[in-house]
């Protein structure tokens, strides 16, 4: 658990250009950091075309958005997150490793419907899986084939 694919060729261009053609640590930092999502404290490095996240963060949705926030940048092909792990929930207790998240990738012709139905069995669930990709998706209408997104547990929705 820690290595989390993507589609390469497919996500959010961060303005890089001609002369530089992959997304940088810091280029995906302050995209990752610009989602506001309590990642300060979140360390970037890039490997080849191979997102390194390390660092604590608050909980699980927080960890499974910081990797689909830089996973689905263009030029990010894998999101490795060994170590980055998740808050203790009591003070003075050490940080956790995070548990194994449920992702989806879009496919041509998905929406979030069809989703929550594969995903739940029920299409009417698909304002959770909205929710839980906030910000990162500003508009249930707007997904695109490769993306990826996060399919929280309904006891954690």
């Amino acid at each position: 658990m820690g290595m989390f694919d993507f589609v390469k060729g497919v996500g959010k261009k961060l303005g890089f250009g001609d002369d530089e053609p992959e997304p940088t640590a810091d280029t995906l930092k302050k995209e990752l950091d610009s989602h506001a999502l309590g990642t300060d404290n979140v360390e970037v490095d890039v490997k080849g075309d191979t997102a390194v996240l390390k660092g604590v963060v608050k909980d699980q949705s927080i960890f499974e958005k910081a990797v689909i926030a830089v996973g689905n940048t263009l030029g990010v092909s894998k999101v490795q997150a060994d170590e980055l792990q998740v808050a203790a929930p009591e003070a003075g207790t050490p940080a956790a490793p995070a548990k194994q998240p449920t992702f989806y990738t879009i496919k041509k012709g998905d929406n979030l419907w069809k989703i929550a139905e594969k995903s739940y069995g029920k299409g009417a669930k698909n304002t959770i899986i909205f929710e839980a990709n906030k910000p990162m998706l500003t508009d249930p209408d707007k997904i695109y084939p490769g993306q990826v997104l996060r399919i929280p547990d309904l006891d954690q929705a």
